[in-house]
């Protein structure tokens, strides 16, 4: 009788992490942990590319058989915390570089209904790649070294990422960034990460990935501009105030913010909640110096291979980029720490205006009063523009028409000037309407 061979160890944890049973799955969990700490710890030690994927596929089917969002939610984080278990960069590097391609295989196979916990899987695995690069104190030679794995197995034209991989990445990757990196990284910095798509985005011949690339990453970029300056300037009011603060009163508010039920105390501990605590707000953003993006952008957009529509795109991007390089962004993407004084003086305007307005609803010479509603009224307004698209018997001329040269609706011309009010900022320690700077921290 021939003897038995034993299966490997990745095949026998991979078989029983994909197994039927949640107990056997999470032991098998437990194990593989155990196995990959004490496998690479060894200086002849690690695993091969085939090892990896015969584990990942383990722990792709190992998240398929999960029912019930909150243990997928934990299975999730556990299976993307086997990262931190290597004890090489280039081991962590390998074990990511078999789960995109696992996820890239795969993806076809799955259901709608197992859609999201997978996009989860992709979050987390994202961001514990950008946790590891955090601890390793963010080594400009292990963040290219990332940079060029995601490129490679997911952006590049060559790799075999289907559309939704791809797409679900650009969505997610400033996000997790951001959350990772948003209080240490510096302008530079984020600009290396950003790098790749600026290439990607000129090179690339598929208009999904361009318009992907457009809006998740630069266009993202543009609008978290705003909130980019009110983390800037609290951070600037911060250090004044630390500044600003005797050793004398630093004393005296620890005194009172150790008494039990002090109110200093909580008064304290509200002021040190964070900048992005508040429910208005959108979490950590990224500082970005918004004329290197533009130059960066420039630079691959101008290029001679670069495709027309691609071009076309990028421009439009960089010159959103250059207005706040300039100082220069519409009134209502404005903190509200920098338009409180405008909203003040535009509120002062209005009320200068309605008793003007209220004079003509009093009493007359006659003694009655003057129903007639007021011409200059919004409702009166859309009652004439009414009667004259519907008598069709005075025809307006090309610059009596209600949008204008354009053609446009009164409504969107309204819409674009008041966007398209600008507020310049003049410096890092105040705006022209003495409101907050526009230089990106770098």
């Amino acid at each position: 009788m021939v003897p038995r061979v034993p299966l490997p160890p990745e095949i026998q944890l991979a078989q029983r992490l994909a197994g039927n049973e949640q107990v056997t799955r999470d032991r098998a969990v437990k194990k593989l942990r155990k196995y990959i700490v004490a496998r690479t710890q060894r200086a002849a030690g690690g695993f091969t590319h085939d090892e990896l994927l015969k584990v990942w596929k383990g722990l792709f089917y190992c998240m398929w058989m999960q029912d019930k969002p909150l243990l997928q939610e934990e299975l999730g984080r556990t299976i993307s915390q086997l990262i931190h278990a290597f004890q090489t960069t280039e081991a962590q590097h390998l074990f990511l570089q078999t789960f995109w391609q696992t996820m890239n295989r795969e993806w076809t196979g799955i259901d709608r209904l197992r859609l999201d916990k997978f996009y989860m899987l992709m979050r987390m695995v994202l961001n514990e790649s950008l946790k590891a690069l955090k601890t390793q104190g963010w080594q400009e030679r292990h963040v290219e070294q990332l940079l060029e794995l995601l490129t490679m197995e997911i952006l590049h034209p060559d790799s075999q990422a289907p559309s939704g991989v791809k797409s679900h990445f650009l969505e997610i990757f400033l996000e997790e960034l951001s959350k990772v990196g948003a209080a240490e990284l510096t302008a530079d910095q984020n600009l290396k990460f950003i790098d790749p798509f600026c290439t990607i985005a000129a090179r690339t011949q598929d208009s999904l990935v361009l318009h992907n690339i457009t809006r998740g990453i630069f266009e993202a970029i543009v609008e978290q501009a705003p909130f980019a300056i009110e983390d800037l300037m609290n951070e600037l009011d911060a250090q004044e105030e630390e500044d600003g603060m005797s050793e004398d009163d630093e004393h005296e508010q620890d005194v009172l913010s150790k008494e039990p039920g002090s109110p200093h105390g909580a008064a304290r501990d509200r002021s040190e909640k964070l900048p992005g605590d508040g429910e208005d707000s959108v979490g950590p953003v990224l500082q970005f110096d918004y004329e290197a993006v533009a130059s960066r952008l420039f630079v691959v957009a101008s290029q001679q291979g670069t495709p027309s529509q691609n071009r076309k795109r990028l421009y439009k991007v960089i010159r959103k980029l250059q207005d706040l390089a300039e100082g220069l962004f519409p009134e209502d993407d404005v903190p509200e720490k920098a338009y409180r004084n405008l909203q003040e003086e535009g509120q002062e305007r209005r009320t200068k205006k309605r008793p003007k307005s209220r004079s003509q609803k009093q009493p007359g010479k006659g003694g009655k009063e003057d129903s007639r509603p007021d011409p200059s009224s919004g409702s009166e307004r859309r009652m004439r523009r009414r009667r004259r698209r519907g008598s069709g018997t005075e025809p307006t001329g090309p610059q009596e028409q209600l949008g204008g040269p354009g053609g446009r609706g009164a409504r969107k011309k309204r819409r674009r000037l008041r966007a398209g009010a600008r507020v310049k900022v003049a410096g890092c320690q105040e705006l022209q309407t003495k409101q907050r700077p526009l230089q990106s921290r770098k």
